[in-house]
């Protein structure tokens, strides 16, 4: 118990020293450009503090459970005996490791709408499109990119291929999916990419590379254990992007059925 409340305060020490860069630089611009008082500075402390702490409260917990968690996950789905059963000792095809690309999906999906960032961003969305981009509709478009993403990279470390043949085939579809695409959904689309890359879908995602990159035969953590970052990071843009034009040929499609 000793050890848990320890970690919390390093933990809040370590919060405090991000946040306070944020702090100076709006406080700062307030009082010594703008030259005006802050309002509700009450609140805007309590904010603040609140803040802090639900930051080290989660930092903690994703420290303590989420990053052993998923490279636990990851080693025991990879592990032979559970992969071969009986036929131990076989040498494993990429196609032996199904239960690992499913649970790959499964977290990539799960983890992204947990994602307070991408939460945020869909509710500001709605907002501003007066409720034409549909916060669910985002959200779990973009879940869905993650996790074929993570999946994919999960196949990419498994097979040992070089990751720069996905990287740049994917932003090659991502440069043909932006010419045709509804204008208004680009920008969206593209920081959807960023805003997955958070505090809920990295930790767990960069446990899962490093846990397979460490029981795969052949695989070096350091090599093949990172990149799976860049998956969740660029399909988003592509699954949004998808999204906004099925959304705009079905609108299409029913106005010309009403028209008829």
């Amino acid at each position: 118990m000793i050890e848990i409340v320890i970690d919390l305060i390093n933990t809040l020490k370590a919060t405090v020293w991000d946040v306070l860069p944020i702090v100076v630089v709006i406080f700062g611009f307030q009082i010594f450009i703008l030259r005006k008082p802050i309002p509700h500075l009450k609140k805007i402390i309590t904010g603040f503090v609140l803040v802090l702490l639900g930051l080290a409260f989660f930092l903690e917990g994703l420290e303590a459970a989420l990053f052993p968690l998923g490279k636990l996950m990851a080693q025991q789905l990879t592990d032979p005996a559970f992969i071969a059963g009986d036929e131990v000792g076989r040498v494993l095809e990429w196609w032996d490791y199904q239960w690992v690309y499913l649970f790959a999906f499964a977290i990539g999906f799960s983890t992204t709408i947990a994602e307070p960032s991408l939460l945020a961003v869909a509710i500001k969305a709605n907002q501003v499109s007066a409720g034409s981009i549909g916060i669910w509709g985002l959200r779990i478009a973009v879940a869905i990119g993650v996790a074929i993403g993570i999946a994919l990279g999960v196949y990419r470390i498994v097979t040992g291929t070089p990751l720069y043949w996905y990287i740049i085939t994917g932003y090659v579809f991502v440069l043909i999916q932006t010419m045709f695409a509804p204008r208004m959904i680009i920008a969206l689309a593209y920081d959807s990419g960023g805003v997955t890359t958070s505090t809920v879908t990295v930790p767990l995602v960069a446990a899962l590379g490093l846990g397979l990159a460490s029981t795969v035969p052949g695989r070096n953590p350091l090599l093949d254990g990172f990149g799976l970052i860049a998956f969740a990071s660029l399909f988003p843009i592509m699954s949004v992007l998808a999204y906004a034009q099925l959304s705009e040929w079905s609108a299409k499609r029913s106005k010309k059925t009403l028209t008829e």
